[in-house]
């Protein structure tokens, strides 16, 4: 059977970045795809852009009068024909064979659920944002993989009432960042099931360095701490170990090495990571059951 893709985009702001994901869908060596792009721009900005690519793909051009990356991705699932779902960023490119190679994993893997790429700095060989290795393998809500942009999702193999995103999370909602991750560990604790490879290649600029800022990191940190004190008012004892690991151990980790080495702009990154989790945490106001 041939598997159909959507591809949610939300967008706003940008242009050319739009272009560069446009143009890497025309060079897909797997052709029965979707793009459904939730345009969040109120000034028409990529309207000329996207209708000088709409001979070249099934595209659906949707304009909303809302901001919020998660709130546009759910509104793009509920328009979604495809059987495989999954929200690429506006700024990201996939390397020519991505759909072929997501296809031909969910046929091989059938029990697969969520498979999910390697993520790339414009190149071949060094890992961009998001959780990356160089090892294939199946993993678990202890070990989560990649990132939002890299997760393709089979709608037959996840439970459906869980396939979609708290528009508490996200850029342009009240906890910047981390939709991705609370998406995805929601879905495993579904019992859903989860493969990386680094073999799949999406390429995204590399945000998550330190020399790009500290304000960028305390505004995205947020929202991880957020997400965590979202399942611990669940009761959810599994995410004790990411409280332990990204509230405690792993900053002071990073801090501890950064003095080490008199890295300053790397330990004010690593500070202000530790800040905006811990903000988020005692911020997040969700439901306390």
């Amino acid at each position: 059977m041939i598997m159909k893709i959507s591809l949610v985009l939300a967008t706003l702001g940008r242009d050319w970045q739009v272009v560069d994901f446009l143009k890497s869908l025309t060079s897909q060596t797997y052709h029965n795809f979707e793009l459904i792009i939730i345009d969040q721009n109120q000034d028409g900005k990529i309207d000329a852009i996207v209708e000088s690519y709409k001979d070249c793909f099934a595209v659906r051009h949707v304009k909303v009068d809302f901001v919020g990356n998660a709130r546009a991705r759910d509104y793009g699932i509920g328009l979604a024909q495809g059987r495989i779902v999954a929200f690429p960023d506006d700024d990201c490119a996939y390397h020519q064979d991505v759909l072929k190679e997501v296809v031909a994993e969910f046929k091989k893997r059938k029990n697969l659920s969520i498979l999910v790429a390697g993520s790339y700095d414009f190149s071949s060989n060094r890992f961009s944002i998001g959780v990356n290795s160089h090892k294939a393998q199946y993993f678990s809500r202890f070990q989560m993989m990649g990132v939002e942009f890299t997760q393709f999702f089979d709608r037959d193999k996840i439970d459906r009432e869980q396939f979609h995103l708290d528009h508490d999370f996200g850029i342009g909602s009240k906890y910047s960042g981390a939709e991705g991750f609370e998406l995805l560990y929601r879905l495993l604790r579904a019992g859903s099931t989860a493969f990386y490879t680094p073999e799949i290649k999406i390429y995204h600029p590399d945000k998550d360095h330190y020399k790009l800022g500290t304000g960028r990191m305390l505004m995205y940190s947020t929202g991880v701490g957020a997400y965590m004190r979202k399942f611990a008012n669940e009761h959810d004892a599994f995410i004790l170990y990411y409280i332990a690991r990204k509230m405690f151990v792993a900053p002071m980790l990073k801090m501890m090495f950064a003095l080490i080495f008199f890295n300053q702009k790397k330990l004010a990154y690593s500070f202000y990571n530790l800040v905006g989790i811990w903000r988020g945490f005692f911020a997040y106001e969700g439901n306390c059951s």
